[in-house]
Order: structure tokens, then sequence, then C-alpha cells
């Protein structure tokens, strides 16, 4: 089943989506159209990232596939929803998205064992790591600033149910820009799968309900500009759409979150 938050007559709905119609909690059924805005379909306690996880993408920049996940904590202020935009920030001369599949942990856990993690997780959902390149100096240990500015965390629209997703090790994920393919790829080819890398962090650090794992983007990334509409897709999940927004003279870089601010 898919899940979804959204604003509907100006309050936080929570929704199941079933023949392209939203179910809200209070029993009435709308239209997709009809949701007033898309809010990231979960509330994480954190979130941990995953760089170069895919040797593809680690060619493309010129480095080493890592002799561990190099991981990093993707910060909750940086999440906006489906179709909120995402601000262009000062100093960027090389912004790029990275489509990712999100695992959601389902049950608490610490020393987890690859054979067993699945079983901790309740769902997936797409992810943006929205990236500026130019605060990059050292992908083995990734910057906060590069990845952690407000709206640099477009999540959703859906987070869909483990039992729903046949296999999620072999996901197609397709990015577009503008309507042209830039990107494409498949889980299948994560170097840390999704199992070693619950049991990598469980190692060290206690995994809650509702943690979001960032599995890693596959090769493929590109310059976006302000003006531009960057859609993801993974299969079985749907399409997480955002444009692009010029913050450097607006002033509003967390614009993208007003809706989650006055809840």
């Amino acid at each position: 089943m898919k899940h979804a938050r959204i604003i509907f007559e100006g309050r936080e709905r929570t929704a199941t989506v079933k023949d392209d119609q939203l179910l809200l909690s209070c029993g009435r059924t709308i239209s997709l159209d009809e949701a007033e805005a898309w809010l990231p379909p979960l509330k994480p306690k954190k979130m941990i990232g995953l760089a170069l996880n895919y040797a593809d993408h680690a060619e493309e920049l010129g480095l080493d596939k890592p002799a561990e996940p190099v991981l990093f904590i993707k910060p909750n202020s940086s999440l906006v929803g489906h179709k909120a935009p995402v601000y262009y920030p000062d100093g960027a001369t090389y912004m790029h998205y990275e489509n990712e599949l999100a695992v959601v942990i389902g049950r608490e856990g610490r020393n987890i064992k690859a054979k067993d993690a699945m079983e901790f997780v309740s769902g997936y959902t797409i992810a943006n790591d929205v990236t500026v390149r130019d605060f990059v100096n050292n992908m083995y240990r990734p910057p906060v600033r590069a990845k952690g500015h407000d709206t640099f965390g477009p999540l959703g629209p859906y987070f869909v149910d483990a039992a729903d997703i046949p296999d999620p090790n072999n996901l197609e994920l397709r990015t577009y820009v503008n309507g042209e393919l830039r990107q494409q790829g498949n889980t299948k080819n994560l170097i840390y799968t999704i199992s070693e890398l619950i049991e990598f962090i469980s190692s060290f650090m206690t995994l809650e309900v509702n943690d979001i794992i960032w599995t890693g983007t596959p090769k493929g990334i590109s310059h976006i500009h302000p003006g531009d509409t960057v859609r993801l897709e993974i299969d079985y999940i749907g399409s997480l759409e955002n444009k692009i927004l010029d913050g450097r003279t607006t002033g509003t870089a967390a614009g993208g979150m007003k809706h989650e601010q006055q809840l």
C-alpha cells in the first residue's frame, strides 16, 4: 500500500493511495490533484546518507570504491515534499540531483545481522539528495554544507509498504530534467546492499522506527539551474518532482517548508 501526507483544506492529512485517488484518514476520497501541497510521507527521527555506493558513480567522480560504507547525516530540516520548490543557494555553481532509494526502518534495533536486516524494514520511498559540488572537498567525508541546506531533501511522494516491493535489490531508477532522461540505474548495482548497510550502521548506532537510510545514487549526475524541473522515478514507488528556484536573491531558502512549519 502507498501512504502519503498532504495538505487539504488547510490541514495536514494522512492518506492511502488507490486507483490514483487519495483516501483520507477521515474516510473522504479526493483526487491527487486536490492535494493543496505534498509533505514528506514520513517524519523521520534521523536520516543517514550514503556516498559512493554505486561503483559507476564513484567512477564518474574519479574516485575509488570505498573500503567501507561512507556515511553522512542528512538533516531533517532539509526535507520538503513532492512539488515543493528546491532553492539554489548563494555560492553555488554546480548543483545536482541524486536519485536514491530511501529505506525506512520499522523496528528499533542494534547490532542487526545482515541475514535478519530486512525484517527491520517497513518500506521505501524516493529521495533526492540535492548536492552542491562546489562545497565538497573530500567525497569520502561529505560535508554538511554540500548536502544539508534547507530544501535539499525532497522525499516522497509516497511511502510504500515493504510487502509491495517484490525485490528492493532490483529496482530501476530514472531521473529527468525538463523531460530529458539524465540518469538511469538499478539498485542491483549497489556496492553495499540494504542488508549490509543496516548491519554496518546498527553496529554502532541504534536504528529507530522511521529512521531513513538514503542508499546512494548511480551514475548520471549533472548540473541543474533555477527554472529546471527535476523528476525522479523508482519502480513500484512513483515519481517525485520538484522545481529549482533561485534562492540567491529572494532570501527564502526555506520557503519550500512553509506548510510543514505551520502545522
